[in-house]
Parts: C-alpha cells; sequence; structure tokens
C-alpha cells in the first residue's frame, strides 16, 4: 500500500472518528438530561441532609445542582482515575507499535502488547489504593458505593487494557468499520443500562456508572475478539490474507525458542515513550490532579470550571482527537524513525509534507473560528447550558481565555503527532527531558496562578504549558524538513484578506452582545445569533476562496474516502 493510500485510509480513519464523537456526545447529552430528570427525584432527601442551612427556593432546582456539582464531583474522580490508568498502561505501546514496517515480527510485537495488562493491574491496585486511602472519602450516605466504585473503574481498565493486541492490529491493517461497530455499539449499550439502572435503581449512586463503565469495556474487547475470531474463521475472507496471524490463537502471548520474546527496539522505544506518557499525562490532566489533591478551588468553583472545561473542549474532543490518533498512524508508517525527510522516500516525504501542511491550516482556522467567535458567545452558550447559575459569575470569563486555549490546542496537536511520528528514540529521550521540566513548571503555575486568580490561573497554565510544547514540535519539524524543498509550516501563515475577515468577525460580534445580549429577552438573541451566522458565512466564505490548497486537499480526501468505502 502506497503512502497516497495510507492517506486516505487515514482520512477515512479520521472522519469515522469524527462521526464516533458526534454520536458520543449526543448520546452523553441525551443520557445527562434524562438523569437530571429522573435522579433529582430521589436526591431530595440528600439535598435537605446535605444542605441544611441552605436557602432553597426550589428543592427541585436546589436537587440539580447538588447532582450537577456534588454527584459528578466524585463521578468526575472516577472517570480520573480509569483515564489515569488506561493512559499509563497502554499509551507508549500504542505509539511504539503503530510504527515499523510490515517486515516486523508480528509474534513479538503481540507479545508486547500484552504487558499492558499486568502493568494496568498494578496501577490499578496502586491507584485504587491512592483514591481510598489518600484522598477524602464521601460520606456513605450522601454518595453511596464510592468503594465499589473505585474498585470497578479499576476493573474497567484492566479489562478494556485485554483488547489491546486486537485494537492495535485492527489499526494498524485500518479497519475502519470495526472501530465504528465496536464502539458504537458499546457506547450505546452502556447508555441503555445507564438510563435502565437510573429509572429503576437510582439508590445505587456511583454504582450504576460503574457498572455501566465495566459493561461498556467488556463490549468494546468482546467485539473486537468477535471480529477477529469471525474474519479468521473464515477462508474465503479477503482480510484474513492481508493479515500477519492465521488463527485467533496467534494472538495469544507465546513463546518462540529462535527469537527472543519481545522485540528489543520496540521495547526500547517504548521504555521511552513510557516516560514520556507519565509527564504527558500530566501536563494533559494536571489541573484536575491539582484540583483532586490539593483543594485549591472550593466546591462551586470546581463545579463551574468542570462545565466551562467540558464546553470548551468539546470541539477539541469532536475534531482535533480523531484527527491526530487517525494521523498519527499515517506518519508512523510512511515515515521511517531516525531518518530526516532528505534521507527517506521522497515520494513519501512528499505526501506527510502535503498532509502536515494541510492539517496545519485546518486547525489554524479551526481555532481561529473558535477564538474570533467564542468571545462574543460564550455568555450566551452557558445560559442556555445552565442558565444564570453559569452566565452570570466568572463562567463567561472563563470559557472566553478557553477559546484562547483550545486555539493553542488545535496547533498542538497536530504538530506533536507529526513530532511523535517521526521522532527517533534519542530524540524522545532528550524530549522527555524537556516535559519533565515543563510538567514541574506547570504543577507549581497551576497552584500559584489558581491561589492568585481562582479557576482562570488553571487555563492560564495550560496557554503556557502548550505554548511551550507548540514551540518545541515546532523547532523540530523546522530542523526535520531543513534540507529539502518542502515547507510544511507554510500552513501556518493566513492571507491579509482573510486575518481582516477573523478580525472584522470579531469586533462586529462583539458590538452585536454589548446590544443584543443576553439580558434583552430572546428576540434579540435570536438577533445576535443571526449576526454571527452572517459573520461566520462571510468568513468561511473568505477562507473558501482564498484557501485553494486547503480546500483540494479536503476535496481528495473526500473522494477517496467515498471510493473506499464503495470499494468495501
Amino acid at each position: 500500500m502506497g503512502s497516497q493510500e495510507f492517506l486516505g485510509q487515514a482520512a477515512r480513519l479520521a472522519s469515522s472518528g469524527l462521526l464516533l464523537q458526534v454520536l458520543f456526545r449526543l448520546i452523553t447529552f441525551v443520557l445527562n438530561a434524562f438523569i437530571l430528570r429522573f435522579l433529582s427525584k430521589e436526591i431530595v432527601g440528600i439535598v435537605n441532609v446535605s444542605l441544611p442551612n441552605a436557602r432553597i427556593t426550589s428543592v427541585r432546582h436546589c436537587a440539580q445542582l447538588f447532582l450537577l456539582f456534588f454527584f459528578s464531583f466524585f463521578f468526575f474522580r472516577l472517570t480520573l482515575l480509569y483515564s489515569t490508568t488506561i493512559f499509563l498502561a497502554r499509551e507508549a505501546f500504542r505509539r511504539a507499535c503503530l510504527s515499523g514496517g510490515a517486515q516486523r515480527n508480528w509474534t513479538q510485537t503481540l507479545n508486547l502488547l500484552w504487558l499492558t495488562v499486568p502493568l494496568g493491574v498494578f496501577w490499578s491496585l496502586f491507584l485504587g489504593w491512592v483514591w481510598l486511602q489518600l484522598l477524602e472519602v464521601p460520606d456513605p450516605n450522601v454518595v453511596p458505593y464510592y468503594g465499589p466504585g473505585v474498585v470497578l473503574f479499576g476493573l474497567s481498565a484492566v479489562v478494556e487494557l485485554l483488547g489491546e493486541p486486537f485494537w492495535v492490529l485492527a489499526q494498524v491493517h485500518m479497519f475502519v468499520k470495526l472501530k465504528v461497530i465496536a464502539e458504537s455499539l458499546s457506547v450505546i449499550l452502556k447508555s441503555v443500562l445507564t438510563a435502565f439502572l437510573v429509572l429503576w435503581l437510582p439508590h445505587w449512586g456511583l454504582y450504576i456508572f460503574s457498572l455501566a463503565q465495566l459493561f461498556y469495556t467488556s463490549v468494546l474487547v468482546l467485539c473486537y475478539v468477535v471480529y477477529f475470531t469471525k474474519v479468521l474463521s473464515s477462508p474465503e475472507s479477503t482480510k484474513q490474507r492481508t493479515l500477519p496471524i492465521s488463527r485467533i490463537t496467534d494472538l495469544l502471548p507465546s513463546i518462540t525458542r529462535s527469537r527472543s520474546f519481545v522485540n528489543w527496539k520496540e521495547a526500547k522505544l517504548t521504555w521511552s515513550f513510557f516516560k514520556q506518557s507519565f509527564l504527558k499525562q500530566i501536563l494533559t490532566e494536571g489541573e484536575r490532579y491539582v484540583m483532586t489533591f490539593l483543594n485549591v478551588l472550593n466546591f462551586g468553583d470546581q463545579g463551574v470550571y468542570d462545565i466551562v472545561n467540558n464546553l470548551g473542549s468539546l470541539v477539541a474532543r469532536l475534531i482535533f482527537q480523531p484527527i491526530e490518533e487517525s494521523f498519527y498512524i499515517f506518519f508512523a508508517k510512511v515515515l521511517e524513525r531516525e531518518k530526516n525527510a532528505t534521507l527517506q522516500k521522497q515520494d513519501d516525504v512528499a505526501v506527510a509534507a502535503v498532509a502536515l501542511e494541510s492539517l496545519l491550516k485546518l486547525a489554524l482556522l479551526t481555532g481561529l473560528t473558535i477564538t474570533a467567535f467564542g468571545f462574543a458567545y460564550s455568555q450566551l452558550a452557558l445560559d442556555i447550558y445552565g442558565g444564570a447559575m453559569l452566565s452570570s459569575g466568572s463562567g463567561p470569563a472563563l470559557l472566553r481565555s478557553y477559546c484562547v486555549y483550545v486555539f493553542l490546542l488545535a496547533i498542538n496537536g497536530v504538530t506533536e503527532c507529526f513530532t511523535f511520528a517521526a521522532m527517533s528514540k534519542e530524540e524522545v529521550d532528550r524530549y522527555s527531558f524537556t516535559m519533565l521540566a515543563l510538567s514541574s513548571s506547570f504543577l507549581v503555575l497551576s497552584y500559584l496562578l489558581t491561589r492568585w486568580c481562582g479557576s482562570m490561573g488553571f487555563i492560564l497554565a495550560n496557554c503556557f504549558n502548550m505554548g511551550i510544547r507548540i514551540t518545541q514540535s515546532l523547532c523540530f519539524i523546522h530542523r526535520y524538513y531543513q534540507g529539502s524543498s518542502h515547507q510544511p509550516l507554510a500552513g501556518l501563515r493566513l492571507s491579509p484578506v482573510l486575518l481582516g475577515a477573523f478580525a472584522l468577525s470579531g469586533g462586529i460580534t462583539g458590538v452585536s452582545e454589548v446590544f443584543l445580549c443576553c439580558e434583552q429577552g430572546w428576540p434579540a438573541r435570536l438577533a445576535h445569533v443571526a449576526v454571527g451566522a452572517f459573520c461566520l458565512g462571510v468568513t468561511l466564505g473568505t477562507a473558501f476562496l482564498t484557501e485553494t490548497k486547503l480546500v483540494h486537499f479536503l476535496r481528495t480526501q473526500l473522494s477517496m474516502s467515498r471510493h473506499a468505502n464503495k470499494m468495501t
């Protein structure tokens, strides 16, 4: 398969991931509305016990606030436990094993991937002990089944790691439909189970979400196992001939006398990525660790920040994450580590450079759009989502600042996607020292800025962190393509006409917010939305006319994706 085919497959994978994220967020939104509607009735008694001195003008409203800020706070703790365990156990293995050519020994690669399971058991036990012994345990009368929730979330992380060899094999061979079906089915069944338990057993508290999470990971792994079992047992299957294994038992760990248990080159690269992934997790979830362990914000501020964080990062999860995951595989398969651009196949280098330039341009345009329009519509978005509770306090300022952070997040996702795919083992080790300094400074800066300016400090610290990481990645990309005729960093340049359109749109929508939003009633709000829609249309039209290279790239990948879908 040539580099152009790999590029088309990566585009398919990214678009499928985008559709999956939209599906997940839609299901989550409906599920949250359902839970809030039914579970809030059941916790009125808890509210009366927990808030005896509060001025309650509406018992139902107070119950909703309690569920939003208190119950979800400890659920957030459990998801942090799960995501930390998963990230530390598998991130390094994924990055190392998704690289490499077709001539690798897959028995050794699969053996290496199975090491994620004992590593996951270790992290789940250690972090579970931390969550139960070092963190404040909630009153069981207020948040029931917190202890079993910790155990079940840790167990669900280990169960998901059992499917890691299947997942990597599927990703390397670009089984797009498998990922779509497995993840869609898992999240839908998880949502149905959660809704059922909330409706019939609301007093189970965190037990509901813990069992649903375990069910989700079990179904996800089962889908991959069933798929590969079916494919490998079918002699006429075309996919069977492309796989490096002939039966399902080949996916299990095996020891051969002629070769070592693992490929030591891959193992050393995994170790390099592991040191880096540990530090990257601190940079990714640093503010959550600071909030969880240091209690730098009061209860209400933590709740508002968490809501703003979820809203602000929505676009990042919908668009940037699928692109980063899919094109990391593309760059890792097309480019060889240990070599710069002048020493590799020039056709592959050219395709990679075009893809990187287009992705940088797409990330830049998306980030600028969010920043330019986010400032004028942050208060309205929060008012629609949570009412005056969110839109009248610090929420709008937080969300506006988060728009700038999302802009940096977009650029960083693309640059690190390429950087980590092209770095040699020695460069990964050197970069780990940089991330060690970044992680330490980020934690200290988060703590100090939060003490100084509240929850805004987390966003400022994240912006600082992203700025440094982007600078590091841009320097690597510049060195990598130095001496070649390709200049992928040109994707960070925009025409003056388009920059003027963004600036003008930001100014017009800002004036519109002052006169039309948000205390003027719904007719004025709708007029404000109409002004934004018009400015957005003009800006996107300008981008379409000025960024012809990006438009051509997107059209090409779209047509290739359609052709590939027809072929399958």
